[in-house]
């Protein structure tokens, strides 16, 4: 059985941490291309 509530912030925190140099790298990425 799976705990949902965990599984969510599990999920949230990955996406958090994902995003955050996803972000960053498409900034630089405009930046370059500009």
């Amino acid at each position: 059985m799976i705990n949902w509530s965990v599984f969510a912030q599990l999920t949230s925190l990955a996406l958090v941490v994902l995003s955050g140099p996803a972000i960053i790298f498409l900034l630089y990425f405009k930046q370059g291309n500009m």
